[in-house]
């Protein structure tokens, strides 16, 4: 099978969230699968220059909107069996900022052109054109306008992924006509208009055979007004074509055995072999070097959304413990700014960093003994499942794929890899953090917990084959 993915980003090129590590991980199952696996992505000033300095030109385009005529260039790289393209432009990908520039409607008009046009000047007609997430939502009506009635598309099928339903991509109508080139048939309330607007994520809803979500949860939670962020209806409406199909993580790069940030490595027949990284951490970061001491881990955008008002209402019950907390991140300023006052309210038990280092990512995931993840809402989540592979039990709500990749521990059968709350409450997050706490000095059965976490399996493997099933449909 010929599968073509368009997105915003991928790793190892350009990352700022999970949507880039599917873009790497989930290629490369498929590719491993034998199918013939092609990613496009813009070609940002930020990509990493290590790689850009390997990629290959392959020729040059022009993209004709209704008011500019922009040049388009390509280059390839080959990584892992995938092929990944890159359309060039300077002046809409030569900026420091990925999103949330003025014009983002214009760009993101230009590389769903650019997106579609590449498949006819490198000569690839895929059976399946997998776009993610809004910035790639208004390739569908394109595709369906122009390309569609060709011979050499007759039999491509369009699937189209939401990562996060919150970030839709609302434009003017004036953005549709300007720079997307479509008449006025497609702006209506069963086309792209959305409140009077231009709505990127439902255009891809609307015009693609098939539409997944990133856990089964989430593609349920969705259809609810609370989780549908205003197209709820739309995916009520659409749930015949709309099925969840959960992440999974690269086991090469997420490899506690072979991870060269920890100071020592370890797999899930001996993981009492990873308090060797805590104590080591600990000592790194002025806190008591004590293995006893529960370390509690959180690797997060600092945002509401993800739990932080929950934790920031219970910090200084939570300080009456005995325990050591690491938090990593960025995010909105007054958040960043209340973490730096607890630590240092508690220098010699509290680190905060903010900012984003794979580095202190890893050694976090390598030796905390629990990790923080109560999210308001959480299409998949990828903090969860590396947290598992490296044997951090993790604490969340039960939502979104949280829910689905989280057996909360259960006492009487002794089965579970991580602890769960239901309602978005404060207390109930402490309560959930002080039982794994109590679990956590019972070290015989915590150390069976964290080998049930470690084992279970978290890859590519079973979602993979739910994506082919999906293609076959």
């Amino acid at each position: 099978m010929k599968i073509l993915f368009a997105a915003s980003e991928a790793v190892p090129y350009i990352k700022s969230g999970g949507l880039a590590d599917v873009m790497h991980s989930l290629p490369k199952a498929l590719a491993l699968r034998g199918h013939d696996v092609r990613v496009v992505i813009p070609n940002f000033r930020r990509i990493n220059s290590q790689l850009r300095a390997k990629f290959q030109y392959l020729g040059a385009f022009h993209i004709n909107m209704p008011t500019k005529n922009q040049y388009a260039g390509i280059f390839s790289h080959d990584l892992d069996g995938v092929t990944y393209y890159f359309i060039d432009n300077e002046y809409y990908f030569g900026r420091d900022q990925l999103y949330g520039e003025f014009d983002d409607g214009e760009r993101f008009s230009f590389f769903c052109h650019g997106a579609l046009r590449l498949m006819d000047e490198v000569g690839f007609y895929p059976d399946i054109l997998h776009l993610n997430d809004w910035h790639t939502g208004a390739a569908a009506p394109l595709f369906m306008d122009t390309y569609q009635w060709r011979d050499e598309y007759k039999d491509t099928k369009l699937v189209f992924t939401i990562h996060n339903l919150k970030y839709q991509g609302i434009f003017p109508y004036s953005v549709m006509k300007d720079f997307l080139g479509l008449n006025d048939s497609y702006f209506t309330y069963e086309g792209l208009e959305h409140y009077g607007s231009l709505n990127f994520m439902k255009a891809g809803i609307q015009y693609s055979d098939e539409v997944t979500t990133v856990s089964r949860t989430y593609a349920r939670e969705i259809t609810y007004p609370y989780y549908g962020e205003g197209l709820h209806g739309l995916l009520l409406h659409q749930k015949g074509k709309l099925s969840g199909i959960v992440n999974g993580i690269d086991y090469e790069d997420n490899n506690p055995a072979t991870d060269s940030n920890l100071w020592v490595n370890y797999t899930a027949s001996f993981p009492e072999r990873r308090l060797e990284n805590k104590k080591a951490f600990q000592k790194s970061l002025g806190f008591e070097v004590d293995e006893n001491i529960p370390m509690l881990g959180m690797v997060t955008r600092l945002v509401d959304n993800k739990g932080l008002d929950l934790l920031t209402f219970i910090f200084e019950e939570l300080m009456e413990e005995k325990i050591q907390f690491v938090l990593l991140g960025t995010g909105e300023a007054d958040i960043e700014n209340q973490y730096r006052l607890f630590q240092e309210k508690y220098p010699d038990k509290v680190s905060v960093n903010i900012l984003f280092g794979d580095n202190l990512a890893r050694k976090i995931y390598g030796s905390c003994d629990i990790f923080l993840m109560p999210s308001r809402f959480e299409p998949c989540g990828l903090g969860q499942l590396i947290a598992m592979r490296y044997g951090a039990l993790p604490v969340v709500r039960k939502t979104g794929g949280l829910a689905d990749t989280v057996e909360a521990y259960n006492r009487y059968t002794g089965k579970g890899t991580g602890f769960a709350f239901e309602n978005y409450n404060a207390h109930e997050l402490l309560y959930t953090i002080k039982d794994a706490i109590y679990h956590f000095n019972n070290k015989e059965n915590w150390w069976k917990i964290v080998k049930q976490a470690m084992e279970k399996d978290l890859s590519w493997k079973e979602s993979a084959a739910l994506y082919e099933k999906v293609y076959e449909k």
